[in-house]
């Protein structure tokens, strides 16, 4: 079967503004994290989308970080740690806690307990990857930070995961298709 394809000339394409890459990257729908940090004796964390697995041997995972953000200068410090905390759809209220709250204690809700590193870790999370910074590397407005896993739980194994698509919440319809 001859297929072909139709040849199409590029216009000159003018660089693709912020609310045009916005509006294009809400179609995909994406988990909902608590990334928790400790930097010598201090305590952070963020609400983050932007994670992704990397490999599995060594266990590695990537966490993007605004330069903007508390969390990249605590990140950046020499023997910072971090552990990815996957929520389930029930936790909806933590992830705007520690995407919006300011002034006072992030941490004054949920169960935290640590694992090998020190760094938070939400005992009732669906999962958490607890981690060491193994390398970093600057990516436009944030720095990618590769964290090297060294332990990790699944507490809550039968949750579903609290997914963000389209500006909002939203849950996995769990039928059978």
């Amino acid at each position: 079967m001859n297929r072909s394809l139709a040849v199409v000339t590029p216009a000159v394409a003018a660089p693709v503004s912020a609310d045009d890459f916005r509006t294009a990257l809400r179609h995909f729908p994406s988990g909902v994290t608590v990334v928790t940090l400790r930097a010598s004796e201090q305590i952070h964390g963020l609400t983050v989308s932007a994670f992704a697995s990397v490999s599995a041997a060594p266990p590695l995972i990537v966490v993007a970080i605004d330069h903007r953000h508390h969390a990249y200068e605590l990140l950046a410090r020499e023997g910072a740690v971090f552990a990815v905390n996957i929520l389930h759809q029930e936790q909806r209220e933590l992830s705007d806690r520690f995407a919006w709250v300011k002034d006072e204690d992030r941490f004054a809700r949920g169960r935290w307990t640590t694992a090998v590193t020190g760094a938070p870790v939400l005992a009732d999370a669906a999962a958490w990857l607890d981690c060491t910074v193994h390398s970093n590397m600057p990516a436009g407005t944030h720095t990618l930070f590769v964290g090297e896993v060294r332990a990790s739980g699944v507490p809550v194994p039968d949750q579903p995961p609290l997914v963000y698509w389209s500006r909002g919440y939203r849950k996995l319809d769990l039928a059978e298709s």
